[in-house]
């Protein structure tokens, strides 16, 4: 991260002062009325040193991270494909893992793989456990895999950890069910990030040692591979293909964090970032314009466009990143929030498509009230749907929380808790 500049050096602590030179002795004695007379000047006292700052996390981004995560959510559930250019959550989310992992990589590198390994396999072993149990008893038979039977049970192990794509049915139930035939798709579907994200944690310490050496073919290199998966010159077929496109899409924004905790982004004039940055998002855009998938402008159908949008989007962040201790001004009333959001951010994308389903049946349960049997009140809720399920899904995104959040303290070698937003107990607050 860019180190603040201060106007006048510090004075080192523990540092004894400099020893005074000795005034010479006259040669002959000076009378005292004859002798000018002596002026005693107060010397300036030395500065106190300034005190270091408090480790901590960076609230400027544990609030992107929370930013991206309600972005997320708001995409899955309206579908709008305007939300990946307004703020292209998953670059930020990965940027932000990259530069974590380069704070850790301070210690040796097997012990830091091994941790966050740690941290990332219970609550995805929660969530398989349900999910499964789920597909399982909706008649969902493995081995029928178009992979054949044998390969579609030993795929399973990608629940537990995922190394790979997991299968899962593309129908199961049926459309008059309690969720809809496709919920499987949609619950399975939010894994690849945890997959992009394993893979990156395992790369990371050649990224390091590659970025101090050649930062700059580092930090471009994954779009240009992006250039040539990313676009059908070449293409890779299978989920091979599908894991080797996340990693070059999100590659370079993995390095940029990577950059920001060695202050590379620091050292560059901030005009030129930004200019720069613009010129590479612009032809992003341009590439989208001529390569539009079935969602229209849905940058996530567009791979070369994803990767370069993302990429300037995060270096514009990070240039501007003013490293916050404290949320400022308006902002520190969402402060909890924030703090809930980052300790539970795995739980959170882990089940939110899930409750996002979840919302219809229950949504559904308004019909049957007394005060809506009128066709004004029906329609009114008709028109209005999509909206109340987003405000449902966070109440029950609250349950699962408390729930099963506290998974992640375990793999954390934390104590539980069931609603860690930073606040003591007594009513004060938490720095984070």
């Amino acid at each position: 991260m860019p180190q603040q500049r201060a106007d006048e050096a510090p004075v080192p602590e523990g540092r004894a002062p400099e020893a005074k030179q000795p005034v010479p002795e006259p040669e002959h004695d000076v009378k005292q009325s004859e002798a000018e007379p002596v002026v005693h000047v107060k010397q300036p006292e030395a500065e106190p040193a300034a005190k270091p700052k408090k480790p901590g996390r960076d609230r400027y981004l544990d609030l992107l991270r929370s930013i991206a995560l309600v972005r997320v959510v708001a995409y899955h559930l309206f579908g709008w494909a305007w939300l990946t250019v307004l703020f292209p959550s998953m670059g930020v989310m990965f940027a932000l893992a990259g530069s974590l992992m380069a704070r850790s990589l301070s210690r040796p590198a097997w012990g830091v793989i091994r941790g966050r390994i740690r941290r990332l396999l219970p609550p995805l072993w929660a969530f398989s456990v349900v999910a499964l149990a789920l597909m399982f008893a909706g008649g969902w038979d493995p081995g029928k895999s178009s992979d054949g039977p044998t390969w579609g049970w030993v795929e399973l192990i990608n629940y537990v950890i995922p190394i790979g794509a997991p299968p899962f049915p593309w129908s199961i139930g049926s459309k008059s069910g309690l969720l809809e035939d496709t919920w499987a798709v949609q619950a399975a579907g939010v894994l690849w990030y945890l997959r992009a994200y394993l893979w990156f944690v395992v790369a990371s310490p050649l990224l390091l040692w590659a970025f101090r050496r050649v930062p700059w073919v580092t930090l471009l290199a994954p779009l240009a591979l992006t250039a040539v998966v990313g676009t059908g010159l070449v293409t890779i077929p299978g989920e091979t293909g599908n894991a080797v496109t996340d990693f070059a899409v999100y590659g370079s924004c993995w390095v940029l964090g990577i950059a920001h905790h060695e202050g590379f982004l620091a050292k560059i004039p901030r005009y030129m970032a930004v200019s720069c940055s613009a010129l590479i998002m612009a032809f992003g855009l341009w590439w989208a314009s001529g390569h539009l998938g079935p969602d229209g402008w849905d940058l996530n159908d567009i791979p070369l466009a994803q990767a370069t949008w993302s990429f300037g989007f995060v270096v514009i962040l990070l240039q501007y990143s003013p490293s916050w201790q404290e949320l400022p001004g308006r902002l520190a009333r969402w402060d909890k929030l924030v703090t809930l959001s980052n300790n539970r951010a795995v739980t959170i994308y882990l089940w939110h498509n899930l409750l996002i389903m979840a919302t219809v049946p229950l949504l559904d349960l308004f019909y049957d009230l007394p005060f809506m049997q009128s066709e004004s009140a029906a329609a009114a809720l008709d028109t209005t749907y999509m909206i109340w399920m987003f405000v449902l899904v966070w109440p029950l995104i609250g349950l699962a929380v408390v729930a099963l959040g506290w998974i992640e303290d375990i793999a954390a070698k934390r104590s539980p808790r069931l609603w860690p937003n930073g606040a003591k107990r007594g009513g004060s607050r938490r720095k984070a």
